[in-house]
Parts: C-alpha cells; structure tokens; sequence
C-alpha cells in the first residue's frame, strides 16, 4: 500500500513538473516579441525580442554584426551560448534577448543574446 502511493505521488510529481517546464517555455517565447533589426533599432532599453538572420561579423569581444533583410545590429553574445556551434554567415539562426541602449557619448543600440538557435 505504502509502495503504490507513492508511485501515485510521484507520478503526480513529475507530471506537474512538466506542465510547469511547458508553461515556462511558452511563457519566455511570448515575453520576447518577433521583431527586425529595423524595428528593433527603435524600440526602448530592456525591451523583449526575438531576431531572425544571419550573423555575419565578428566583431570582437564576443559582439558580432548580426543581419536581416532590414538592416544590420550589433549583437553580444556569450561565447557558451553557440554551443560548440560553427555558425557561417550562411547560417540562419534566431536570436532571442532584449535591446541594450546607451546614450553615451552617443546612441548605441545593441541586442544582449540570452539564447541562440539554428
């Protein structure tokens, strides 16, 4: 008797588990609007974003030049977040973060990657 509740609990675990994972990912994917390098040169600091391209620049100390057909970013991305990756300026990836503007000495908008996909 004592087995089987808590193979019952257990299963009841796992399974809020997952929906709770579920909600997660759905939840981090509507935070983050689809967006263009066009569109998101004018957007707020802080603001959510999801960019669909090409990185085709390495720029250095982990920023490189990011593109679409609207226009070109510079992007920051963590080395770890390729993954081990070889990415070419072929390769289409999504990039999902959020809009780093600063003001000094002048405007610069870039875009701090939180996630890379192929």
């Amino acid at each position: 008797m004592k087995f089987t509740m808590k193979v019952v609990l257990m299963a009841g675990l796992m399974a809020a588990a997952s929906v709770t994972m579920a909600d997660d990912t759905i939840n981090t994917q509507a935070l983050h609007k689809n967006v263009t390098v066009k569109q998101a040169l004018s957007l707020k600091d802080d603001s959510k974003v999801q960019l669909k391209g090409y990185v085709v620049k390495a720029i250095g100390d982990e920023k490189y030049q990011f593109r679409d057909s609207t226009g070109t970013i510079t992007v920051d991305i963590d080395d770890d977040l390729w993954n081990g990756k070889a990415v070419s300026a072929k390769t289409p990836v999504t990039l999902i973060g959020e809009v780093d503007v600063d003001h000094k000495p002048a405007k610069r908008v870039e875009i701090d990657v939180d996630q890379v996909r192929y």
